[in-house]
């Protein structure tokens, strides 16, 4: 992972504890790879089972490795954060053995909404699928932080 500022830290610890508690990334062996204020980057291994009968990756899969990235993207400025509405365009199939990488950035974020766009490659830098996700802050931390 990178250094960087405070914010960066506290982004990373926010990423870092939401994937620690998230039964997906256990099951599915989701990796964050780094996170900062308005970006988070995962990746995961395509199993057999994340295959649909077509033998390449189940489009549930990668909207689920796509919507990790975004929810550590948009809950990186420690304010409790969900998903409000969200879209992918499938644009490559992934493939067995492969390692997908989502990579989530802020476009904007005004009042309580937030526009995140993720980008999936695959392991040779092709563009597997790119999602758009809308977000809305509940309020509270997501990480206590002490004064």
């Amino acid at each position: 992972m990178t250094s960087g500022s405070k914010d960066d830290a506290l982004a990373r610890a926010i990423a870092q504890k939401l994937h620690t508690q998230e039964g997906t990334t256990k099951a599915w062996d989701l990796k964050l790879k780094d996170a900062g204020v308005g970006w988070a980057r995962c990746s995961m291994t395509l199993r057999e089972d994340m295959l649909n009968g077509h033998g390449t990756a189940h489009g549930g899969m990668i909207f689920a490795l796509a919507d990790t990235a975004f929810a550590w993207a948009c809950n990186s400025h420690n304010v409790t954060t969900f998903a409000q509405q969200a879209s992918i365009s499938f644009l490559s199939p992934g493939k067995l053995g492969e390692n997908l990488t989502a990579e989530a950035r802020e476009d904007v974020r005004e009042g309580r909404t937030g526009v995140y766009t993720v980008k999936v490659t695959g392991e040779d830098g092709r563009n597997v699928a790119i999602f758009q996700g809308l977000s809305r802050t509940a309020g509270g931390p997501v990480i206590e932080e002490e004064n």
